[in-house]
């Protein structure tokens, strides 16, 4: 197996993106919640590494074209590493660096709070639905 290098070929930008305030939860913030970023690393925190074609088939909706954007944005920052395999076709897969992986207890957290909502959610449409239909 053939790693790319840790630094990407493409020009070198800010690893977090500036934040007008200068506060770093903001930066943090502007990377991490831009559309479909999060889901992202939902996907790959909870399911582990995965070639590009998995982790597009695992998020519904999600276009090649973003997809790409947001792994490219998430290596740059180092929350992602690329691991090329030279192939035919060519081996590309995706996972969570160690900075990555300071993220699994938020992430962990949030998934905790999104189950939790959904089924109180989902609780009250039944009890509603016994109120106006009972």
């Amino acid at each position: 197996m053939v790693h790319d290098a840790p630094m990407p070929q493409r020009p070198l930008k800010p690893i977090l993106p500036p934040s007008p305030s200068g506060c770093p939860m903001d930066s943090l913030l502007r990377l991490i919640m831009g559309q479909w970023t999060c889901y992202i690393l939902w996907v790959l925190c909870s399911q582990g590494p995965q070639r590009f074609g998995t982790l597009k088939r695992n998020i519904p909706g999600l276009s090649a074209k973003v997809l790409t954007e947001r792994l490219r944005l998430l290596e740059d920052a180092r929350i992602l590493y690329r691991e090329h395999v030279p192939s035919i076709p060519p081996q590309v897969t995706y996972g969570l660096t160690d900075r990555g992986k300071e993220l699994l207890t938020a992430m962990d957290e949030l998934f905790k709070i999104a189950k939790r909502w959904q089924d109180e959610d989902a609780e009250e449409s039944v009890a509603d639905y016994d109120r106006y239909n009972g």
